[in-house]
């Protein structure tokens, strides 16, 4: 049953953590598993983070019903999805049609990152750079390190790293297959998006656009939130744009959140099953204040340093760790709980593990076990994000 909520322009309601929580793994298609196709999700979410290879096989694998890795693999192979740097300057799998058009709207995060390495590229010309970067590109998609060797032929003195960031935060550079396709290796090798794709990129969505489609996939949420996700600043004005057409909320910390009207907010009670969810995943970071999915207790718990381990929501909320690891013939699964879970839970938990490797794995043999993995000492949590 859908939650009620009442308001007026002047009070709108307030929705509980547990309700928002609720929203938005039903955006997210964690609620409950989605029949979409792997494209159809991929574009619902607005692309996948993917700053290792294998992270966008289980957000889907999470997600969807009946979920083959091979789709996947074959989506990125047709070149009907790629691998791409956009959002707050972060590797992420878009579909074609958002690969092609999301350029221009997180160009602010790479000008930011670029302007980061400015010391290191002194004397260089970015126009000269990028013109160079795309004619070596397209002759043939380039490794990093061949890249690299290319633009230090021509500007010797300037930092090795330096070239290769402004290249790529100068033009849009997808990582090309074998790279990212599932059970198979790969180099790091860049062309651009364009010639991979073999079409031109149309007009960019407005921010409008792109704010109903965040809000589609995370909301309800505020102006910070979506900033926090896309990695842009000063987009007030778009919502106050879009308010006519929108509804508005107030959290229990007074923020407001804007939502589409007709978008599903379910009741807080609905059940919410345990859900593993790899190192990298939107629903982690795609708000300002995540505590609707992250409890404050365990923030920044999903890793230690630069590693970072899958998590399991459990009831809804982060509030476990996992890793496999292969001994011999067997996928050992781990699942490190940031709080006792019940007897019910547990099995729960266990249940999915069980599901989710006899997709996930090719090892013959598949152990689950509950225990300790990740040492946090006396020292707080590193917050990740």
């Amino acid at each position: 049953m859908a939650a009620q909520t009442h308001r007026t322009a002047a009070h709108p309601a307030r929705l509980t953590v547990r309700e928002l929580n609720r929203a938005t793994l039903e955006r997210q298609l964690l609620l409950r598993r989605s029949s979409m196709s792997a494209r159809e999700a991929v574009g619902h979410l607005v692309g996948l983070q993917a700053q290792n290879t294998k992270p966008p096989y289980f957000q889907l694998y999470a997600r969807l019903a009946d979920f083959d890795p091979a789709e996947l693999s074959s989506l990125m192979e047709s070149r009907e999805v790629a691998r791409l740097v956009t959002l707050r300057s972060t590797l992420h799998t878009h579909t074609a049609d958002d690969a092609l058009t999301l350029g221009p709207l997180v160009r602010a995060p790479r000008d930011r990152e670029l302007a980061s390495f400015r010391h290191g590229l002194e004397g260089v010309d970015l126009d000269r750079l990028a013109a160079l970067t795309q004619r070596l590109v397209e002759e043939r998609p380039r490794p990093l390190k061949e890249l690299r060797g290319e633009l230090l032929a021509h500007w010797p003195a300037a930092d090795p790293l330096a070239l290769t960031v402004a290249a790529r935060c100068l033009l849009p550079l997808v990582q090309v297959t074998p790279r990212g396709l599932w059970g198979r290796g790969g180099q790091v090798a860049l062309t651009t998006v364009e010639h991979w794709l073999g079409r031109s990129a149309g007009p960019a969505p407005t921010l409008d656009t792109v704010v109903t489609r965040y809000l589609g996939a995370f909301g309800p949420a505020s102006v910070k939130d979506f900033q926090s996700w896309a990695g842009i600043t000063r987009t007030k004005e778009v919502f106050e744009r879009l308010r006519p057409r929108l509804t508005t909320f107030r959290d229990e910390n007074g923020a407001e959140l804007f939502d589409l009207p007709d978008a599903p907010r379910p009741d807080p009670d609905t059940p919410a099953p345990p859900r593993f969810l790899p190192e990298f995943d939107n629903v982690l970071l795609g708000h300002a204040d995540r505590t609707r999915v992250i409890p404050a207790v365990n923030k920044g718990r999903n890793g230690k340093g630069n590693q970072t381990y899958g998590s399991v929501l459990i009831d809804g909320f982060l509030d476990a760790l996992w890793q496999v690891r292969q001994e011999r013939d067997t996928a050992v699964l781990t699942v490190q709980p940031l709080r006792k879970p019940t007897r019910a839970q547990t099995a729960e938990i266990t249940e999915e593990a069980a599901r989710m490797l006899a997709v996930m794995s090719d090892a013959p043999d598949h152990d689950i076990r509950f225990g300790t993995f990740l040492d946090f000492g006396d020292r707080p949590p590193t917050d990740l994000s």
